[in-house]
């Protein structure tokens, strides 16, 4: 069986759509505020949790680097729960998502990667398979909005053979 290669692509708000919001100005209307010196990006995403979380901002501090190709061999997901990503130092790094092939799995020949371009952060829905982070930059700092609370909001899916991202 010869291993599944997936080719980057660009993250706009069109490309990602089925997995979530991109995070960032461009393509987002704003109104001015503060007397016209400041314009608003209002309500770019909006969080999801069930009623017994709450929502909580956390940094990550990811101390690994990435350098493509990679291989992958899991994928995570957060049932009850929406988990969005900002770069907080203007870097980028690697997104990889995949929809449902049922309910317990990712469809690995579905899976889609992207990579911000450091302005941009993502907001994974509720349920959305995904890779933990992965930046090409370390130490990096991302401001983390996700649900915080009891019940279980976090499946792992381990693929039978590695997955290869490339450029």
């Amino acid at each position: 069986m010869s291993q599944l290669s997936i080719q980057l692509e660009p993250l706009t708000i069109e490309n990602f759509a089925e997995f979530g919001e991109v995070i960032g100005c461009a393509g987002h209307d704003f109104f001015h505020i503060n007397e016209a010196h400041t314009e608003r990006y209002h309500a770019l995403v909006h969080t999801e949790t069930d009623t017994a979380g709450k929502i909580g901002i956390s940094i990550f501090r990811n101390i690994k680097t990435t350098t493509l190709p990679l291989q992958i061999d899991l994928l995570e997901r957060h049932p009850i729960g929406s988990q969005a990503f900002i770069p907080m130092q203007g870097q980028k790094f690697l997104i990889v998502v995949a929809p449902n092939l049922n309910a317990e799995q990712p469809d690995p020949q579905r899976i889609r990667a992207f990579m911000s371009d450091g302005t941009q952060g993502v907001n994974y829905r509720a349920g959305t398979w995904h890779h933990p982070l992965l930046t090409f930059e370390s130490p990096s700092d991302f401001a983390v909005i996700d649900r915080l609370g009891t019940g279980h909001n976090c499946d792992v899916f381990e693929f039978a053979e590695p997955v290869l991202i490339q450029e």
